[in-house]
């Protein structure tokens, strides 16, 4: 049991308990500072019962795994890229979201706001949905961190699942808002999620 107080496991669970913190305290902030905080709620932490779920398994995961199988956890080259990657996929959503501005919220928007205008400045010249694109990365990015291979695959293909249901459902309305102007930029630029058009 000595592995769970090991110069490892401190620091891979220091930098994930740092990674999902400032996530979530960061989305929130940026959430009250966009739109008010009248207008936004707990739910802008985006933590759900599933996402608690998985981070709950992928704890276990690297706990199990460091008491039986403590040598997979000293890949310090997987672990950095990782790092990295968590790096990568929080700039990545943050630039989205302050890009947008008001026009990024949490929740799909299925009317049109007179302040949703079409984004495709900035981050948004080179991908549709870097707010997803940097979800993604960071979420598979903490895993790869833990040296979780368990989670790794899990949260790739759950993450993935869900932002490949959830962006043709968004870009329904957004075609709606903007008609040809949205076809002709979905055209030009990729969705930002492998294999997701």
């Amino acid at each position: 049991m000595t592995e769970i107080l090991s110069y490892t496991a401190c620091r891979q669970l220091s930098q994930m308990f740092l990674a999902v913190v400032f996530f979530h305290s960061s989305e929130y902030i940026l959430a009250v500072a966009i739109h008010g905080r009248s207008n936004v709620t707990l739910k802008s932490l985006l933590i759900s019962k599933n996402y608690l779920l998985a981070m709950i398994f992928s704890l276990l995961e690297y706990i199990v795994e460091i008491v039986l199988f403590p040598g997979l956890k000293e890949h310090w080259w997987i672990s950095d890229t990782g790092l990295a990657l968590v790096v990568i996929g929080e700039f990545t959503r943050k630039l989205a979201i302050i890009t947008a501005g008001r026009a990024f919220t949490h929740l799909i928007k299925v009317y049109h706001e007179e302040h949703h205008l079409l984004i495709t400045h900035g981050i948004y010249r080179f991908v549709r949905h870097p707010g997803y694109s940097g979800f993604f990365i960071w979420s598979v990015g903490t895993q790869i961190m833990l040296c979780n291979p368990i989670s790794t695959v899990g949260f790739a293909i759950v993450a993935w699942k869900f932002f490949a249901e959830r962006i043709p459902y968004e870009e329904y309305f957004l075609k709606r808002f903007f008609g040809s102007e949205y076809e002709e930029y979905a055209r030009r630029v990729a969705s930002g999620m492998p294999f997701v058009k």
